[in-house]
């Protein structure tokens, strides 16, 4: 759980394992994803990496933490994969014209629980949106999975922390 564990906290993750559950079982039923990645993909980052979420609707950025003595504000991006899936996927909108000193990629398998996260640096992830050649980064702010892989690092797996 995140460092600000508190009865509120505890409960929304209840919640988020519930709605795991009820998204698992809605695309079992209808082969389409519920909607609630997004949610997910803060929460299991939160836990995992021991973030402070931010508060709800704040611009820019959803988590933070501190490290070398600075807050580093993290902008989190989940994705879903089935198996055999394409690797050009991509990711919703990267927002630039917010406040935010790096990305967090949470990929999920199809139950909704986190395989890997990788975390990038601001500066290459603008870099690469601003890259000429690409509608989808140029204009929507959208990079694949398999480019914020080579702009990043992996900081979490799944192969690693089997108890998890």
């Amino acid at each position: 759980m995140p460092r600000t564990q508190t009865p509120t906290s505890a409960r929304i993750f209840e919640i988020l394992r519930e709605a795991k559950a009820l998204a698992r079982e809605y695309r079992h039923l209808t082969g389409r994803p519920l909607g609630v990645t997004g949610e997910v993909a803060e929460y299991e980052a939160a836990r995992l990496l021991d973030l402070t979420l931010a508060d709800v609707r704040q611009p820019g950025y959803d988590a933070s933490r501190e490290r070398d003595g600075r807050r580093v504000r993290y902008q989190i991006k989940g994705r879903c994969f089935d198996a055999g899936a394409s690797k050009s996927q991509r990711l919703s909108k990267i927002r630039l014209d917010t406040e935010w000193d790096a990305l967090l990629m949470v990929l999920m398998d199809t139950n909704l629980d986190t395989v890997s996260i990788h975390e990038a640096d601001r500066e290459p992830i603008v870099a690469a949106l601003l890259k000429p050649g690409s509608r989808s980064r140029n204009e929507r702010g959208a990079l694949s999975v398999s480019a914020v892989k080579r702009l990043g690092r992996r900081v979490w797996s799944r192969d690693d922390h089997q108890d998890v």
